[in-house]
């Protein structure tokens, strides 16, 4: 029995490390190029399945599993954006600064016949309430930068985050367990 080959749908070097955490490395790296404006009225969960759902299905590939991922910041049914500029990181901070926010973090594995296997992970993240210098401070460290929600757990942030309840990895943006259980349902010999 041959050894079933993984691509993955992201250039997220976040994403690799996780995979590697479970013994994986991808065969490819393959970026999904889609649209990922949120559908009028579309809520946070639905929005975050679709978007790894969709990038999953945009790599083609007959021969290897495709694993696609999104990480979704939601603060109610308020998307926020995977921050571009100070201003925008700044907003999203000064949102959540001193309240609960959920990270929704989907997962899709295409296997190569096209059939599709999905799980959502979500956790509730608190932070502290924050103080303009810990936000200027935060905004310097430039770690915002194209992260959902303005900030990257596995940075300086973890030190502004009083509690989560969920999923670590899945903040990061690969909840290991249910990675784990969709690869290992499809084959995947992990350890």
């Amino acid at each position: 029995m041959s050894v079933p080959k993984l691509t993955l749908a992201s250039a997220s070097p976040r994403r690799r490390d996780l995979l590697a955490r479970l013994g994986l490395t991808p065969d490819a790296i393959s970026p999904a190029d889609i649209d990922e404006t949120p559908l009028k009225a579309e809520i946070p969960r639905d929005y975050a399945v679709r978007m790894a759902r969709e990038k999953a299905e945009a790599v083609p590939s007959n021969t290897a599993f495709v694993l696609a991922g999104d990480t979704v910041v939601a603060l109610g049914r308020r998307i926020l954006p995977k921050t571009e500029n100070e201003e925008e990181a700044r907003t999203c901070l000064k949102l959540m600064s001193g309240r609960r926010h959920r990270v929704l973090s989907s997962i899709a594995l295409r296997a190569p016949d096209g059939s599709m296997r999905e799980r959502l992970n979500e956790t509730v993240v608190r932070f502290k309430s924050l103080s303009d210098a810990e936000t200027d401070a935060y905004i310097a460290s430039g770690e915002w930068k194209g992260k959902a929600g303005g900030y990257a757990i596995q940075g300086a942030a973890e030190g502004l985050i009083q509690w989560i309840q969920g999923s670590h990895s899945g903040v990061m943006g690969l909840p290991l367990y249910e990675t784990r259980a969709l690869l290992k349902a499809a084959g995947f010999t992990i350890g």
